[in-house]
């Protein structure tokens, strides 16, 4: 029996195994708060105490009771509705101001605006935390291990600093689309890496290599300008001067949620890892309604169509423009949609207020998924191999789609001009065209085709730096020079001065014996 207790004993050290670590979450909200959970669930699985911190005023993240995880809540001096009217804001302002090459430097302008009112929620929630007494000596006894932190909500890294222990990020890009340039040192060479938000891809004209680099240039002035305020804040928090920057960039690891099979090839650091699509999961069995409307489509199958959790309704005439696009399908079509029924709907098209996407896009009679372009929903789309049609709206979405289109898996319309011919004809197109089927399936066996599947990878990281107390062998020496020793501005200056000497030592020397010989000369002439 001895013998086979020092086996597994022996297993699990080799392993590495981490047994009942206590692991601190800073969380986001909306679908960044779903990926957490996942990752949360996973780490509960493997016996770990898991502890959330959230605010009295938080919309989409709702304590359970489930005893393996603990919800530390906290007050904030506003309600759900104050999230809600700045996510509101956020989306109203970014679809009626969407980013193009000629209305770049408004967009960033209205942009500046909304972000403003973020900050002073954030600051809120950062207040919330930092400045409880009583919580933050409830988590210096927690014994925690280690922080899980969304940075798109400043502080969590501050969090686990005053606590003593490593943080980890897990992100689809940052809450200024240059912090993973900036804090994490992530190289970005503007001749065929495109800047978030620009749209573009990794295969670049000239003209877009100079829509690329100026538009890295305005988001590294709205860096400094927006998220500057931020650093006085992290200074006084922390009680030494330093930046936000600095102390993002102490960041263990980067849990990217993108892979591959989403991503354009391009540099990225050891303590950056992919995770895209840790959430998805083989299709469970439908709800029997909705299986007999799914299985009454005959051999044409269904579309699925959602736009995601914080669009729940559109305006009278784009929800009719949209239902008669659909009523002229074949196939019939399953609709999350709470705002009121449109006058043009086809009995073609069911409306819900939600949906099993997961398991709808794994159903085998799926054909087309009609989508807003969030990382989650697309990472579905590419689990179970279904073609999408893009309507992207803010944030990410539009890049995502960009992403799709280039790998021959989507078709965009644009939501705001469409017409109900132009949704029919990008569905027909990718309903019918065997390429889109073929490119998505191609983009489904790359993600399957992995040494270890993305949840189990990121749930490895975290045990990572919780065995080993950090990850400071993966992070690279960039940290520590300054923005001029980076870019090697002073080895530059040191050698343009050593040929400058050169040339004016050369020079000298040159007049000294031109001066001296042309003496000479002279003197024979007399002579």
């Amino acid at each position: 029996m001895w013998k086979k207790c020092l086996l597994w004993s022996l297993q699990m050290s080799l392993l590495g195994a981490t047994f009942g670590g206590n692991i601190l979450i800073w969380p986001m909200e909306g679908s960044h708060w779903l990926n957490v959970k996942i990752i949360i669930d996973e780490l509960i699985n493997k016996e770990h105490n898991v502890t959330v911190l959230v605010a009295s005023g938080a919309l989409f993240i709702t304590p359970t009771t489930n005893s393996s995880l603990t919800f530390e809540i906290y007050q904030v001096p506003f309600g759900k509705e104050r999230i809600e009217g700045v996510i509101k804001n956020f989306v109203l302002t970014w679809l009626e101001n969407r980013p193009s090459p000629s209305t770049i430097w408004k967009f960033y302008q209205e942009m500046a605006k909304v972000i403003e009112d973020f900050h002073m929620v954030s600051k809120e929630i950062c207040d919330g935390v930092l400045k409880n007494g009583k919580l933050m000596a409830k988590l210096k006894k927690g014994a925690f291990e280690v922080l899980l932190s969304d940075p798109v909500f400043p502080c969590g890294d501050i969090v686990a600093l005053k606590l003593g222990i490593p943080f980890i990020y897990s992100l689809r890009f940052s809450p200024a689309s240059t912090v993973e340039k900036h804090c994490g040192k992530v190289p970005y060479p503007p001749s065929y890496v495109p800047a978030i938000l620009s749209e573009l891809t990794d295969q670049m004209s000239f003209t877009d290599r100079v829509r690329n680099f100026i538009s890295y240039h305005l988001q590294d002035y709205m860096f400094e300008t927006l998220w500057k305020p931020w650093d006085s804040y992290y200074s006084k928090a922390l009680g030494r001067p330093t930046t936000l920057c600095e102390t993002m960039g102490k960041a263990e690891i980067w849990l990217m949620r993108t892979y591959w099979d989403f991503e354009f090839p391009r540099p990225y650091l050891p303590n950056f890892e992919f995770v895209g699509g840790l959430h998805c999961k083989p299709a469970k069995p439908l709800p029997k309604e909705m299986e007999e409307f799914v299985q009454s489509s005959g051999e044409h199958g269904i579309v699925v169509f959602s736009l995601g959790s914080m669009v729940k309704n559109l305006s009278e005439q784009k929800a009719n423009l949209i239902a008669s696009a659909l009523a002229q399908l074949p196939q019939k079509v399953l609709w999350r949609y709470k705002g009121q029924k449109p006058a043009t709907l086809g009995s073609n098209t069911q409306l819900f207020d939600w949906l099993p996407q997961n398991d709808l896009l794994g159903h085998p009679k799926t054909r087309a998924f009609i989508t807003h372009g969030g990382t989650n929903g697309i990472y579905e789309a590419i689990y179970h191999g279904v073609p999408m049609v893009g309507v992207p709206m803010f944030a990410d979405q539009p890049d995502n789609i960009a992403h799709m289109k280039a790998k021959g898996a989507a078709v965009e319309v644009n939501l705001n001009t469409m017409t109900s011919a132009d949704l029919l004809g990008a569905l027909r197109t990718v309903i019918n065209e065997p390429s889109y089927k073929e490119n998505v399936m191609r983009l489904s066996r790359i993600h399957h085709d992995q040494p270890m599947k993305p949840l189990d990878r990121a749930v490895f990281w975290i045990e990572f730096v919780m065995r080993h107390k950090g990850a400071k062998h993966l992070r690279v020496a960039a940290h520590d020079l300054t923005w001029f020793q980076y870019h090697s501005l002073d080895v530059l200056g040191f050698l343009l001065t050593c040929v400058a000497a050169a040339i004016f030592l050369v020079a000298k020397c040159c007049l000294f014996f031109c001066l001296k010989f042309g003496k000479i000369g002279k003197k024979k002439k007399r002579d």
